[in-house]
């Protein structure tokens, strides 16, 4: 193999693609908000990934469907199990190949799906209209992570506009279902071939998130007896026999935070439970015959999320052991969703320190390492042998309401992708 240089920026300076993404910053706007107007919520992310398609076309790179396969996903160990159909579901990929040797492979993932905008009503626009605000860029998605998504598209329309290609392969994969356990990017990591590394634009300004916690979806199935209210006593409701699993599952939580490991420990309360969902009931003057929470829990890297499992169900039995109904009744846990390890990736991995010093030669600036107590697509990669790793946009309420994107950061993003691809990859004119 060629010796790879040290440096890329004799071929073309760190001014160049500067200048060569700046001149992209309406190309990425315009497609972040493109993507921004479509609501990709789970089950509705096709429009998306043909805007997504349309956009590699437009760099000049084919884009090659890779189709969500139900039974290849269930066969890997790192499959987060889902009951709803995938079947019809497509990432959208592309490789920019290699010219040349000499330089390391790369992926450059992004999801199009988006979480409900929550409560529509209290929005101050439409959620899923991208609307400016100074400097910001407002609509579900924005940050969570369309915008870090054109980012990536955007830095390889700049290095391509500058007449470039890449001593290594350079793959685009833009996935599905990362919201709901990250089976879409797990489907690219079995049919595409590996790379050397992975980077994920999302939100995490100014720094690299090298550590994730795991995530564990799970619902607990209740029921009880149906009475009329008036003869409420004959009854038992199951939505308030939920309420003292809930609080043995808030103990569970308080157990999970009380020495976390490093580096989570600088973290104040890095495990969080929460109760997104209930279910229950089906007439006000009806005493409810059933319920149904919907879960969210976290786990460090390191702990498999398999004993997370066994501690929720001995949580939810032991509550269930001191109500007089569901003792003889027991609840059901079960699993739909998350249900995912923490990774890391070590603090000196080499595409740490590429992108690191990416980041200071596009901005001048060092970025920090930091955990997330959040959980991401790096999991399929990490777990599957490819170190990956998140940077991205300044975004904020994601998730929330008014969610935003801080425009200048996205275009830094771009920079700071750009500069990875010229030094990770390698360029040639």
């Amino acid at each position: 193999m060629t010796p790879r240089p040290s440096t890329f920026a004799d071929v073309v300076s760190d001014e160049a693609v500067a200048r060569a993404v700046e001149a992209e910053a309406e190309w990425i706007e315009d497609l972040t908000a493109r993507l921004v107007a479509i609501p990709s919520t789970l089950g509705n992310e096709e429009p998306a990934q043909v805007v997504v398609a349309e956009a590699i076309r437009e760099l000049g790179l084919d884009p090659v469907d890779i189709q969500l396969d139900a039974d290849e996903l269930r066969a890997s160990p790192f499959v987060a199990p889902f009951s709803w159909p995938v079947d019809g579901k497509r990432n959208v990929a592309a490789t920019w190949a290699a010219a040349g040797t000499g330089g390391r492979s790369l992926a450059l993932n992004g999801h199009v799906d988006v979480v409900p905008p929550a409560a529509a009503d209290l929005w101050t626009s439409d959620p899923f209209v991208a609307t400016r605000d100074g400097d910001w860029l407002v609509g579900r998605g924005t940050g969570d992570m369309k915008a870090g998504l054109a980012a990536m598209l955007g830095a390889v329309r700049a290095l391509r506009g500058l007449g470039l290609a890449p001593l290594a392969d350079l793959q685009l994969q833009s996935v599905v279902e990362e919201e709901c356990g990250g089976n879409g990017a797990l489907q690219c990591v079995l049919s595409l071939p590996a790379v050397d590394a992975c980077v994920i634009p999302e939100p995490f300004p100014g720094a690299i998130s090298t550590s994730q916690v795991g995530v564990l979806w799970f619902l607990v199935d209740l029921v009880g007896v149906p009475a009329h209210v008036g003869d409420a006593h004959d009854g038992i409701n199951a939505i308030e026999a939920a309420f003292p699993l809930v609080a043995r599952l808030r103990q569970l939580e308080a157990e999970l935070n009380e020495a976390p490991p490093a580096p989570y420990d600088t973290i104040p309360h890095p495990i969080n439970l929460n109760v997104g969902l209930i279910d229950g009931g089906d007439w006000i003057s009806t005493v409810a015959a059933s319920c149904t929470l919907g879960c969210r829990l976290a786990v460090y890297p390191g702990q498999p999320v398999a004993e997370l499992m066994r501690r929720v169900e001995e949580a939810v039995a032991e509550a269930a052991a001191d109500h007089p109904w569901l003792a003889e009744h027991p609840p059901r846990v079960r699993y739909d969703g998350f249900a995912g390890n923490g990774v890391e990736v070590a603090s000196d991995a080499a595409i740490v320190r590429a992108l690191a010093a990416a980041h200071l030669a596009a901005t001048d600036t060092e970025p920090m390492l930091v955990p997330t107590t959040a959980t991401t697509d790096a999991r399929a990669f990490v777990e599957s042998g490819i170190p990956a790793v998140c940077f991205g946009p300044h975004a904020e309420a994601i998730h929330g309401i008014d969610e935003r994107v801080y425009v200048p950061s996205v275009i830094e993003t771009a920079r700071v992708l750009a500069t990875l691809v010229r030094d990770w990859c390698g360029v040639t004119a």
